[in-house]
């Protein structure tokens, strides 16, 4: 009992309340008759996948900036280079982390740009952000089409100019982390007489690199800079008193979020197999955002363990809802409208716990 009143003190009621529920989900596949194995895979890709784009929503609140409304900016420098690495038919490992590289100084140059704009609007940064980075994403739909793209798979068919709007990586590296060091119980013959895990796998690649982020920023957050990052983000005023630069560290955690960002969405597409464009990066925000207010952070205060507890649930809950509402409900389309109810009524869920930290 002692130990279970440790666990809610530790991650709070509200986040046993959703954990609980995520579990009566993972169980509720056995008597609806789904397939346990390949939903359980399919949970660990979804939070590998988004893992970095939650991670770079934590920066941005530990800098002080708030959340980051502003995330499709660095994944535009994202979709940039990896559009640039298969313009030039870059594949494999080498070409993944090729694109993150190029990705990497056109994050850096946007993020400083933004940060230099968060910090002539300190108090409305998540308002001037989201709307910042609508009229990014439209303008950038201008340049998809007039940059200069030639390769014919990722150009037009008919006309020869401008991107598609999908892009597959099935030629350069389609599920490279997927599949790299890829725990697969059919392919290795495990279990293939067991219902439960016959068709389980775990894309060890794809997780080694969430954690190894995660490390890296656990590591980051105790070094002097980011002692003094989160010091200025909780109370800006006392560690002005302290002759910390506020703007300063504003403005190198934008640089971070933003460059955590393009690398995230080169993950997150490798993974789907495709790169999206035009307005694809329109809403991408919200998921991440809701993600790590459902992990237990405040728009002042954010862990990794927020990041990756966030992540777990609402992933979870998104990844194993529609297949359970469509064994409970015999409907063919209705797996789209429940991802719909499910996302979005998490994201309402985070924004009315980020009114209740702010009323404390």
């Amino acid at each position: 009992m002692e130990l279970i009143k440790r666990a809610v003190n530790y991650m709070g009621f509200s986040r046993m309340l959703v954990s609980g529920f995520l579990l009566l989900l993972l169980i509720s596949v056995f008597p609806l008759g789904i397939n346990p194995g390949m939903i359980y895979a399919d949970c660990l890709v979804r939070i590998g996948m988004n893992g970095f784009l939650v991670l770079a929503m934590m920066i941005s609140i530990v800098c002080g900036a708030g959340l980051n409304f502003g995330l499709p900016l660095g994944i535009l420098c994202g979709l940039l280079g990896g559009s640039i690495a298969v313009q030039f038919n870059w594949s494999g490992l080498g070409g993944f982390w090729g694109a993150c590289m190029v990705s990497i100084p056109f994050a850096v140059v946007v993020g400083y740009l933004y940060a230099k704009l968060l910090n002539n609007v300190k108090g409305s940064e998540m308002t001037v952000g989201n709307y910042m980075a609508f009229s990014i994403v439209s303008l950038m739909s201008i340049a998809w089409l007039v940059l200069p793209y030639s390769n014919p798979k990722i150009v037009w068919p008919i006309t020869g100019v401008g991107l598609r709007t999908t892009m597959t990586l099935e030629d350069n590296y389609d599920k490279v982390l997927d599949n790299f060091l890829k725990i697969d119980f059919k392919q290795m013959g495990i279990f293939q007489d067991s219902a439960v895990w016959k068709d389980f796998s775990i894309p060890t690649g794809l997780i080694l690199t969430f954690a190894v982020g995660c490390l890296l920023m656990w590591l980051f957050m105790k070094t002097k800079a980011g002692v003094l990052m989160r010091c200025s983000g909780v109370n800006p005023g006392f560690s002005k008193t302290l002759g910390i630069n506020n703007n300063r560290i504003r403005t190198l955690g934008s640089i971070a979020s933003t460059v955590i960002a393009a690398i995230g969405i080169n993950v997150y597409s490798q993974s789907y197999g495709f790169y999206q464009f035009y307005s694809a990066p329109l809403m991408m925000a919200f998921p991440a955002m809701a993600a790590i207010l459902i992990g237990g952070a405040t728009p002042k205060k954010a862990t990794v363990f927020n990041v990756v507890l966030g992540v777990i649930l609402f992933q979870g809950l998104l990844t194993m809802a529609t297949p359970v509402a469509n064994a409970l409900i015999n409907a063919g389309s209705i797996s789209e409208v429940v991802r719909i109810i499910v996302q979005n009524g998490i994201i309402l869920y985070a924004l009315t716990k980020i009114r209740a930290n702010e009323g404390r």
